[in-house]
């Protein structure tokens, strides 16, 4: 119920801008949290990828969140370069870094954020990539991903 409280809130807010001819702030209002996740490991991004799930946000009207699995130290001189084209565009973003098992994070990740939509991500062999419990229970847990993986690339 609290669900739909907050959708039917945002609504009438929504039209009250409207109505004050603050159609930006509206339109605002009613895109509500949706996102798109984009899921690279460090040493594996690829503009191209990153790219597609920016204009998948254009299309959409959706943020992007960048799940960005790296061990503390080191920058990725290729991350900084496309999070700088992100600047001067409508496109909201988060930048959340990981470590450890990509998969895993995918999931976890999606299970506490409910506005994803869908995943964006290179190669399905970088998904295994560090993880250790390859076995069932992960499995498991990647049948019942809550929303579409896209994988757009082989890699670099």
């Amino acid at each position: 119920m609290g669900g739909i409280r907050k959708s039917i809130e945002n609504l009438m807010s929504a039209v009250s801008f409207a109505e004050e001819g603050d159609f930006e702030t509206a339109r605002e209002l009613m895109k509500g949290d949706r996102r798109v996740l984009l899921a690279v490991r460090k040493g594996h991004m690829d503009p191209k990828t990153f790219r597609y799930a920016v204009n998948a946000c254009k299309r959409i009207s959706a943020s992007l969140d960048v799940l960005y699995l790296s061990s503390p130290e080191g920058k990725d001189p290729v991350l900084a370069q496309c999070i700088s084209e992100l600047t001067g565009k409508e496109i909201t973003y988060r930048l959340v870094r990981e470590s450890g098992c990509l998969k895993q994070a995918i999931i976890d990740y999606t299970n506490t954020e409910r506005g994803v939509l869908f995943v964006v991500t290179e190669s399905a062999e970088n998904l295994d990539t560090e993880c250790k419990g390859k076995g069932t229970g992960l499995s498991a847990a990647w049948q019942n991903l809550r929303c579409p993986l896209v994988v757009v690339a082989d890699g670099v």
